[in-house]
């Protein structure tokens, strides 16, 4: 049986009007993680909420033997056509960053810029890849290819939810260990907090709740121009 303890948190910032990233804590399905709303979108906080009960109900109705791109699959068409609704034009979107635990193994889901970090041996670990333009570009730089972007461009999602077309999904698995931690975060966090921070932070002797409300803070201390949210795991045990 495992042991785990999990904190979840969100803080709107100092510049949003709204608050349109969304958290999920579920310790019976064993699901934890985020969505944010596309900016620049309308109904950011209606795509990031129907995400995350798509994929919950999903989850639920799968059983012992769930397909997690299958179902993320599914919540992006839900997405798709909620945005067909809201905003014909543009539609709407979320990223999605999704930890499902199942017997002793994490497999983690994961669509757009939120992150998932591990924590083992006091050594920091970024488990996603963002799908931003700068990211694609470097991959297609890899590979051979002459490509550029604008600079203000850089951060803009190649990959989110709510597309018209069958989803790539980034599908992470990881045997689960004792004293592992796992942060899922939005960009709200990630673009104030620096990996080493993160690093000392998360290797702090707290509870996860006091330790994620110390993350949170800090990003809005800097400034906090976006929503902050974060779900931080403990894994105490494994039997």
């Amino acid at each position: 049986m495992i042991s785990i303890r999990a904190a979840a948190l969100t803080d709107i910032g100092r510049v949003r009007r709204n608050n349109e990233d969304r958290l999920l804590i579920d310790a019976q399905l064993g699901l934890f993680g985020v969505a944010d709303g596309v900016g620049g979108l309308p109904g950011g906080a209606e795509a990031a909420t129907l995400v995350l009960e798509s994929v919950t109900g999903g989850i639920r109705a799968a059983g012992e033997t769930p397909d997690l791109t299958a179902i993320v699959r599914a919540a992006n068409d839900a997405v798709y056509q909620l945005g067909r609704t809201l905003s014909p034009d543009t539609g709407i979107g979320s990223t999605l960053t999704l930890g499902h635990i199942r017997g002793t193994d994490l497999q983690i889901a994961h669509v757009g810029d939120s992150r998932c970090y591990a924590l083992r041996d006091d050594r920091l670990e970024l488990l996603t890849s963002d799908h931003s333009v700068e990211n694609e570009v470097r991959a297609r730089r890899a590979r051979g290819e002459s490509v550029f972007f604008h600079e203000g461009n850089r951060n803009a999602l190649t990959r989110c939810m709510g597309q018209p077309f069958t989803l790539d999904v980034d599908i992470i698995d990881r045997p689960l260990r004792p004293r592992d931690r796992y942060l899922f975060c939005t960009d709200g966090i990630t673009r104030l907090v620096d990996e080493p921070e993160l690093a000392d932070m998360l290797g702090k002797n707290e509870e996860p709740e006091p330790l994620l409300r110390e993350i949170i803070a800090l990003a809005i201390r800097r400034g906090g121009p976006d929503n902050a949210t974060g779900v931080l795991l403990y894994v105490d045990n494994l039997s």
